[in-house]
């Protein structure tokens, strides 16, 4: 699948783009970096929405229990091909990557004009 790598001042907009047709998706999301190896934090859970906040720089995603927070996100990239998206990943202010794998693709709408 292509990879597409985001500018910030996409960010919010894409982000909100995506969180509109989340309903009934589950999500993975898995944490990698040198010191602390490759974990996964949540497994195969409702997802409700992923948002950016530029005035604080955080990306939140919400899942049923539990507020994934990515402080100082370096970099946001999408993965998306002809089924949709199938994950992201988010380099947080600590170089570790923050993958949310979504067990089926999303089908985005197209950006509005």
């Amino acid at each position: 699948m292509p990879v597409r790598q985001l500018q910030k001042s996409e960010w919010k907009s894409y982000c909100d783009r995506i969180s509109n047709g989340l309903e009934g998706k589950r999500a993975e999301i898995e944490v990698a970096g040198l010191p602390i190896g490759d974990q996964i934090v949540a497994k195969q859970i409702l997802i409700f929405g992923i948002t950016y906040d530029p005035k604080d720089d955080i990306i939140e995603v919400a899942l049923e229990g539990l507020d994934h927070i990515i402080h100082k996100p370096r970099s946001l990239a999408a993965d998306e091909g002809a089924a949709g998206l199938a994950n992201l990943e988010i380099v947080d202010g600590e170089g570790r990557k923050q993958i949310v794998k979504l067990m089926d693709p999303l089908m985005l709408l197209p950006p509005e004009r």
